[in-house]
């Protein structure tokens, strides 16, 4: 008995047969960008239109606040070191959560302009960490805070993992 059904047979082949999906938790609008912490056995998730992210336990499934209010944090990861880098929509920026719980703040603008709303962020084995920057959080106060964009467009930054200002990588991605 397989859990999931493919549409398109190409992709039978990545059906695991003895897995399944499970809820977790519900009473989200809408969750985003888990990021896994394997050493401590939970997960870290935003729940963007409710300025929160949640944090999930293994072992017990209790899910209780990780962060309140959380800047309308979006996409999340961890670096090398294991820290959450997170993308905030209402900030509109990407900030590192340091192990004593304080937060560094990554990038916040781009060529003296404030960026758009980060929105999702992957970190390279190189430490580099890449965000995508698209106006979603400054469209509207749901998810963000309306705002025009400084930037005029929706770009992909790269910070390297040395520190610096954010370098465009590319200038024309569509929201």
């Amino acid at each position: 008995m397989s859990y999931f059904e493919a549409v398109d047979e190409r992709f039978m082949k990545y059906l695991i047969p003895v897995c399944k999906l499970e809820t977790l938790h519900t009473g989200m609008r809408w969750a985003e960008g888990p990021a896994y912490f394997a050493d401590g056995r939970y997960l870290v998730f935003s729940d963007i239109p409710n300025n929160r992210m949640l944090r999930w336990e293994e072992e017990s499934g209790q899910v209780s606040t990780f962060r309140y209010p959380s800047g309308f944090s979006n996409g999340n990861t961890r670096d090398r070191q294991g820290r959450l880098v997170s993308c905030e929509h209402g900030n509109r920026r990407v900030t590192r959560t340091e192990p004593d719980g304080t937060l560094t703040v990554l990038a916040d603008r781009f060529d003296g302009k404030r960026l758009n709303s980060p929105n999702d962020v992957v970190v390279k084995s190189d430490g580099s960490v890449w965000f995508t920057d698209p106006p979603y959080g400054i469209l509207t106060d749901y998810e963000g805070h309306k705002a025009e964009s400084e930037i005029g467009s929706c770009n992909v930054y790269r910070l390297d993992a040395a520190g610096g200002a954010p370098r465009m990588v590319c200038n024309d991605a569509q929201r």
